[in-house]
């Protein structure tokens, strides 16, 4: 098999592992893999290290340069220092052990004695399955024996540009999307059938599973790993996940994997102080310490960990067919001053604040996860105003292909969550996103962040009565789908949870038995087949020429309208009402001809008032918005309506501003 581990040179053929035996890294030190891991462009680097199993045993290597010695232990050896499982060097760097006898489901550790003299018991770093929680063993395993059957989603991939495709991501916990009656959580080949059939039936087109890799702590929601290889055992076996990723591209489902890079906890059994020397993390103090989640920093300038890293993200996307991954907390690997104060900090060799070792790493990140997979969505979690996250790596950038829009997030919720009489003095919450939304390729979320630690849930933040609440909700979902860019909800915000998400819970599907919930259940449904359905909302949503503005200085009657348009030149306009006052008779520029509305989210079946436009919109002369005629409609309260032109009509389109911030 031909595996490319370099951005731009190199090629390496790797020998099956079946020829790996217990002599072949003794007597051949200068093996390439071996050189590339340590040159930090080895990016099959768990093919090297980690237990592997042959024939006859398994073999074992680990990166530890700065151990006294290293013992395998396991229950194979009753836990303790033995000769017969004393580990060798490969090289002054990597050690290695062959066990005969050890196949798939053997417990091990590394039991590492340091120059001083210390034994730690450590998992190993690249181990496919690990104990979870409490216990903390790595697992031997056997990652080549699931047979995969999504050639045809693979083979689809390849023909499709994704900023081009509708991207409408439906992100959860898998272990509190659903739960058994007893509390206990479901496996991931046991929830797969029931989480397709919820994410078919709503039209979304990917789900983003939060970590999935092994971590000790429930309470971090995954984000603190110990096990990067090994997906966690609380909901099965590795090859459970491959199959419920197996079945989602079966059913049409693309699967993102949030994915962890910027930091590792201090669990005794993981990366943290490895050797009994920072190994995986920086030496200095005020630059490994991530105080704010209590952590550890990646060392992103030390060539094993680019090697680590990099292969960690390959092995996601190669041995579980993820199409894409989340990569959490970019801001925190930018910046050397990220939750630091003055004078906690020291500034890099140009006097600036920003990590300029990270920033390589992400480069080389992306430059090879493109080179190898070019139809994966690498998407950046950046929440401050960095240029160019999105650009490729040529051009300066960072070379991510999508990066989530948290300013259009911060900015909405604040909007939504004020009482509507005062909504006209946030205007600019509305529509300051279009000002920058073609500068890079976003993604809209209204992520899990926004839904704990006393934020409220998407319902229970909207103001006003029962009602209002509903079709504020209404109107902001009907809002995201309209602008430009991908979208992300998190799961419970499709029911109207009143509650936020709880980490031990399951979502509380017992909200469909009540009338509003239900009838959010179907808005949502419709809202996103309609998205589904219509070009032009997604064909061109990074460019201006997917956009133009109608109206965007109505903050009086807080009202907003816009095109989107195809690339076919197909529009839609959208009017969006964010106050709770009907307007009728309300006019917009627009070019000659009929329209029709397509979709109105104050309809009756959703919980709305009913009002709205009913027939045929036939044009009037009279300027207006830079328009030679217009249109009068009723606008509901708290409503979007979305208008389509009678193609018989259609016209030389005129007017309109490509571009107004207010």
């Amino acid at each position: 098999m031909i595996m490319i581990t370099h951005y731009y040179c190199y090629i390496i053929i790797y020998p099956d592992l079946q020829q790996l035996k217990k002599e072949h890294f003794m007597k051949t030190n200068n093996e390439l893999p071996v050189y590339l891991f340590h040159q930090g462009t080895n990016y099959y680097s768990y093919k090297l290290l980690g237990s592997h199993i042959l024939d006859e045993g398994t073999v074992f290597r680990v990166w530890a340069p700065h151990a006294k010695s290293i013992h395998v232990v396991g229950d194979f050896n009753q836990w303790k220092k033995k000769p017969a499982y004393a580990m060798k060097k490969v090289n002054s760097q990597i050690w290695e052990l062959f066990i005969p006898s050890i196949q798939s489901g053997e417990l091990y550790k590394y039991l590492i004695t340091t120059k001083e003299g210390k034994d730690l018991f450590k998992s190993d770093p690249y181990a496919f399955s690990s104990q979870t929680e409490t216990e903390t063993a790595s697992i031997v395993y056997d990652g080549n024996t699931y047979k995969w059957r999504d050639s045809n989603w693979q083979e689809y991939k390849k023909t499709v540009n994704l900023h081009e495709l509708p991207i409408n991501i439906y992100e959860l916990s898998l272990t509190s999307w659903k739960r058994k009656e007893d509390g206990s959580l479901y496996t991931y080949a046991e929830i797969a059938e029931s989480l397709i059939a919820h994410v078919k039936s709503h039209g979304f087109t990917h789900i983003e599973l939060m970590p999935v890799m092994e971590h000790p702590y429930d309470g971090s929601w995954g984000y603190q790993v110990t096990g990067y290889y090994a997906p966690t055992k609380r909901l099965g076996e590795p090859d459970e996940l491959k199959h419920l990723i197996d079945e989602c591209h079966a059913n049409g489902i693309g699967v993102i994997l949030d994915w962890v890079p910027a930091h590792f906890p201090k669990d005794a059994q993981g990366l943290y102080m490895f050797d009994g020397s920072c190994l995986y993390e920086y030496q200095e103090p005020w630059l490994r310490e991530n105080k704010g989640w209590g952590t550890h920093k990646f060392d992103y300038g030390k060539t094993e960990v680019q090697s680590f890293l990099i292969s960690n993200a390959i092995f996601w996307i190669e041995e579980y067919h993820a199409d894409g991954l989340r990569v959490d907390a970019v801001s925190s690997m930018l910046y050397l001053d990220y939750d630091k104060k003055e004078g906690e900090w020291s500034p890099n060799i140009y006097g600036g604040n920003e990590n300029l070792e990270a920033i390589a790493f992400l480069k080389k990140l992306n430059e090879t996860v493109f080179k190898l997979h070019s139809d994966t969505m690498m998407i950046a979690e950046e929440s401050t105003a960095w240029s160019m996250v999105t650009k490729p790596v040529y051009l300066g950038g960072l070379g991510f292909n999508f990066k989530w829009n948290m300013g259009w997030m911060n900015d909405i919720l604040e909007y939504m969550e004020t009482d509507p009489f005062f909504r006209k003095y946030k205007h600019k919450n509305i529509t300051f996103s279009l000002h920058y939304a073609f500068s890079e390729n976003f993604i809209l979320p209204l992520s899990h962040d926004e839904v704990v630690h006393g934020k409220k849930s998407i319902l229970d933040k909207m103001p006003g009565s029962y009602e209002e609440k509903f079709a504020n909700v209404r109107v902001l979902l009907g809002f995201m789908m309209a602008h430009p860019g991908k979208k992300l909800n998190f799961m419970g915000y499709e029911i109207g949870q009143f509650t936020e998400w709880d980490y031990n819970k399951e979502v509380e599907w017992f909200m469909l038995n009540y009338e509003y919930h239900k009838k959010l259940n179907i808005y949502i449904k419709v809202l996103n087949e309609f998205y589904l359905s219509n070009s032009e909302l997604w064909e061109i949503d990074y460019s201006w020429d997917g956009f133009r503005w109608i109206s965007s200085d109505d903050y009086e009657q807080n009202i907003i309208a816009f095109k989107r348009i195809n690339k076919k030149r197909e529009e839609l306009i959208a009017v969006i009402n964010f106050s709770p006052v009907e307007r009728l008779n309300y006019k917009i520029g627009a070019d000659e001809g009929n329209y029709t509305e397509v979709f109105n989210s104050d309809a009756l079946e959703f919980g709305g008032t009913g009002s709205g436009n009913t027939g045929v919109i036939t044009s009037s002369k009279g300027q207006i918005h830079g328009y030679d005629s217009h249109i009068s409609l009723t606008v509901p309260p708290l409503s979007i309506i979305l208008l389509k032109k009678d193609k018989v009509c259609n016209k030389n389109k005129t007017g309109g501003r490509i571009y107004e911030i207010s």
